[in-house]
């Protein structure tokens, strides 16, 4: 049987195997079809785990067989292909974090993210392609090539988390998992017209995920439904005792609630989102999308977060600061690959040298600096005061409203190697995803449109555009229900269209 699987759900899934449709080795067997097809196309995969992922498969229809003889409920990932960008740990599957150094490094644990997924009955096939230790905003920086956007294979996808973002576009998986510091999910999923989740911090266990800026970092779902991210982060969600970061609140089931309606609900837009900087094409759809809201009955309310100008230049210090400290681990003396040399102080500058990569170096040194004696008051601790500053800028914006809706990214998705020459031109493309990290607030990106490719060999291609809504701590309910809501209100007007 010939199975196109390319767009599929997680209820597509779920209902295959219940009417005996397909079993999950045939869902998986075309997954990996799809892969071979699709993937010499925008390299989202680095490592595949078909022989694996096959065995699970078979594993689960026989679970299966039982429960469906027994009257149980399927699982609630049963059978549903999914990939894993390469920073988070799956065990006895290689983890090289983009980079040289980990190239031939096999996880010998499986973070707590991975093994709820697998626990729910979803099948891995295999890890994603990023940006370097997730240090990147286009996936321009992985050692192992660049990813590419399947709406245009001459733009990017977006960073860090570029190849999961493109894997579940191009239809290779049900759903991903990536990691966001800075907006390395939500960029991506505005890039590549997916839906993006940026959890509260803690509301996911970072055990398992190679760590970047561990006050910053957390681990996200990324799909082609808001439904099928809602569903994926309540399996992944919840305290872990091998995190003491990661908190003891009780995870709802998101996906039973994004039905409830959402009128009456007070939108903030913050004036500072839509200012310079801004692409005009951008703008109209958000603009358009906001509309959309109205319409479903929110009330828009004009808001300001004052300190939004100074998230740029304090992310990038306490960022940094926390990567200098977490990549000293990466010496060649525990794991990872060694440089040969005729001294240890050698061996750890060679090894350094060689396997890390030009970004991965650049915030190393700007970290080690920061901390650095006589910069730290100036640096860190100033850029820890501005954060606290943006984190209760949030606080104040929630007193009066029940999400803020924002664009996702500045513009659409940029063409390859159009900003690797300038740093600082790459770190704004992150500039209104920033903030949620500083602040350790939930986010989400859905999409909200596309815009017209300019010229050269991407003129006529349509490249998708995303709003971000931002919410309050642990309440990823509120922000589903409206993403929700948003996405069949645009469905039904395309539709209609």
């Amino acid at each position: 049987m010939s199975l196109d699987v390319s767009r599929w759900t997680i209820e597509d899934v779920r209902e295959a195997l219940r009417s005996g449709q397909a079993s999950a080795r045939e869902i998986c067997s075309a997954t990996f079809a799809r892969i071979a097809q699709e993937n010499p196309n925008n390299n989202a995969f680095l490592t595949l785990t078909e022989e694996r992922a096959m065995a699970r498969a078979a594993e689960l229809d026989r679970e299966i067989a039982r429960q469906m003889a027994s009257g149980e409920p399927l699982p609630a990932l049963a059978g549903v292909p999914v990939a894993v960008k390469d920073v988070i740990h799956a065990e006895g599957v290689r983890t090289t974090c983009a980079s040289k150094i980990l190239g031939d490094f096999t996880a010998p644990y499986a973070a707590t993210a991975v093994e709820r997924l697998e626990a729910a009955g979803a099948i891995l096939v295999g890890k994603t392609n990023c940006d370097e230790f997730a240090m990147g905003s286009s996936n321009e920086n992985s050692a192992f090539g660049a990813v590419r956007n399947p709406h245009d294979p001459e733009r990017v996808p977006g960073g860090s988390s570029g190849g999961s973002a493109a894997a579940v576009a191009a239809g290779m998986c049900v759903a991903a998992l990536g990691s966001d510091t800075g907006g390395s999910i939500r960029q991506p999923a505005s890039f590549c017209g997916v839906v993006g989740v940026l959890p509260t911090y803690g509301r996911v266990s970072r055990y398992g995920l190679v760590a970047y800026a561990s006050s910053l970092d957390h681990i996200g779902p990324f799909a082609r439904t808001v439904k099928d991210a809602a569903i994926v982060l309540a399996v992944i969600a919840g305290r872990d005792a091998l995190d003491s970061t990661s908190a003891a609140v009780a995870v709802p089931d998101y996906a039973a609630e994004i039905e409830q309606p959402v009128r009456g609900f007070k939108i903030g837009v913050p004036r500072e989102y839509f200012a310079q900087g801004l692409s005009s094409e951008v703008r109209a759809q958000v603009e358009s999308g906001l509309s959309v809201l109205r319409a479903l009955g929110c009330e828009l309310v004009d808001i300001t977060l004052p300190h939004t100008e100074y998230a740029v230049a304090c992310y990038y210090i306490i960022a940094t600061a926390e990567a200098s400290s977490n990549l000293a681990r990466y010496d060649g003396v525990r794991y990872g690959s060694r440089a040969q040399a005729g001294s240890l102080s050698e061996m750890y500058r060679k090894t350094r040298e060689h396997g890390f990569g030009a970004e991965v170096k650049r915030r190393i040194m700007l970290g080690t600096y920061v901390l650095s004696a006589g910069y730290y008051e100036a640096y860190y601790r100033k850029a820890q005061k501005v954060r606290a500053l943006v984190a209760r800028d949030f606080e104040r914006a929630f007193e009066s409203v029940d999400a803020i809706a924002t664009p996702t990214a500045p513009t659409p998705a940029f063409r390859l190697g159009e900003k690797t020459a300038d740093p600082i031109e790459m770190y704004l493309s992150d500039i209104y995803t920033i903030t949620g990290n500083l602040a350790g607030i939930p986010g989400v990106s859905v999409p909200c449109g596309t815009v017209a490719a300019p010229g050269g060999a991407s003129s006529g291609k349509k490249l998708p555009v995303g709003l971000q809504l931002l919410g309050r701590h642990f309440d990823e309910s509120r922000l589903f229900r409206v993403a929700h809501q948003f996405e069949t209100a645009r469905a039904g007007a395309t539709e209609k269209a």
